[in-house]
């Protein structure tokens, strides 16, 4: 007789009781809770999202099957353990929902990853504090726990070093926080800047003044800024000065005070032009530098700034080191699955020489891991041999 395990759960609060079935010659259990009725069809159209996106994200993660019967949500699954989990990530979601909050395939993904490291509960953590508002009236929070590390940080910190892969919100947040310090009047002006270094091409030659010259490579600082604020607003402020948004080749022999400062695309600075920078902090100012050392467009053989910076400086408590992750990434689905095979790719290139395909996948380098590991052990197996049938050979 094959026997599997059959898990129905439904999804509500009340007592929770237990009872064994048996059915075709297979044995399993059903677990069900007893239901606060729910004839709310907003609710249950904002959990399963549109066209049922949201319930079909949390089915693939998960290998389950879900859906709706007479108002209750019912999950069906092979494993008892995923289906526990599965019930719990539910709940959260039903919870945020009836909190008012959006609930998409994004946050569905990443209330998995928490309940897999048995963190679903801090997910609350996340919607407890709006760090601004745009100009349109829409709240940012943060997505994940390493965004909101990264917050403390900021607030906790007088200089912050964010370094992370690209679509973590390192330079969005900054922006964010710049502008909820400059209404809170903690900060007088909010000064942005990166390098001006091309991303691998020769533009040659830019038309126009000094301003517009720069201003392609100000852009994503420009479009954040305008996210918050509103293009008219973020004009105005800089036309009196309170904002100011410049190539780094400008703040030097400035001394920075009340102000936010947030260097952008810090992994393109040269070390000398890091210490000029970090050194023309003032009083009562604060300071991002934000980076991702994957993405540094330096010349061949040249150190980019932030990785020495991040070494000296890492033992200075003022000095605060965010490290943000794939994790992270609040982009599309696909940027984090492209970072992740990236950093494999980086990974395996220490491992080349041992048959890992020039283009290797994760597989194909946890393969090669083990493969290393194997070799390792039996290495030393036959060294162990030796060094014992030597011994008794000596007179």
């Amino acid at each position: 007789m094959t026997v599997s395990m059959n898990w129905l759960r439904r999804i509500c609060r009340g007592q929770r009781t237990e009872n064994v079935y048996q059915d075709n010659n297979q044995k399993g259990y059903a677990v069900s809770e007893q239901l606060e009725k729910v004839n709310r069809p907003d609710v249950f159209q904002a959990l399963f999202g549109n066209g049922d996106e949201n319930m079909r994200r949390l089915e693939s993660l998960l290998d389950v099957h879900i859906e709706l019967r007479n108002g209750t949500v019912v999950v069906e699954g092979a494993e008892a353990e995923t289906v526990d989990l599965c019930n719990a990530v539910i709940s959260r979601l039903y919870h945020l929902v009836l909190n008012k909050e959006h609930v998409d395939p994004s946050v569905v993904s990443y209330a998995v990853t928490l309940a897999k490291r048995d963190e679903l509960d801090k997910i609350d953590s996340l919607y407890s504090e709006v760090v601004a508002t745009t100009f349109r009236g829409r709240p940012i929070r943060c997505k994940t726990l390493g965004q909101l590390e990264y917050l403390d940080a900021i607030r906790n910190h007088t200089l912050t070093f964010a370094i992370g892969p690209a679509g973590t919100g390192k330079t969005y947040l900054a922006v964010a926080m710049a502008v909820s310090a400059l209404k809170a009047k903690q900060v007088e002006r909010i000064i942005l800047t990166r390098p001006a270094v091309e991303a691998g091409e020769k533009l040659g030659f830019l038309p126009g003044d000094l301003s517009q010259k720069v201003d392609p490579y100000l852009r994503p600082l420009y479009d954040a800024m305008y996210d918050m604020l509103g293009g008219d607003t973020t004009q105005r402020l800089q036309e009196r000065g309170i904002i100011e948004v410049a190539p780094l080749a400008y703040m030097r022999g400035r001394t920075l005070s009340d102000a936010f400062i947030i260097l952008d695309e810090a992994q393109n600075t040269t070390r000398e032009q890091m210490k000029m920078f970090l050194t023309r902090l003032g009083f009562r100012s604060k300071v991002i530098v934000t980076g991702d050392p994957s993405q540094m467009d330096l010349g061949l053989g040249k150190q980019s700034g932030l990785d020495e910076a991040v070494r000296v400086l890492g033992g200075i408590k003022e000095i605060a080191i965010q490290r943000l992750t794939s994790r992270d990434v609040v982009r599309h689905e696909l940027v984090q699955k492209i970072v992740e095979a990236y950093d494999a790719y980086t990974e395996s290139r220490t491992l080349s020489r041992r048959g890992v395909p020039v283009w290797p996948t994760a597989a194909d380098v946890a393969e090669a891991k083990a493969q290393k590991s194997a070799e390792e052990g039996e290495h030393g197996r036959k060294a162990e041999y030796a060094s014992e049938h030597s011994e008794e050979s000596e007179p």
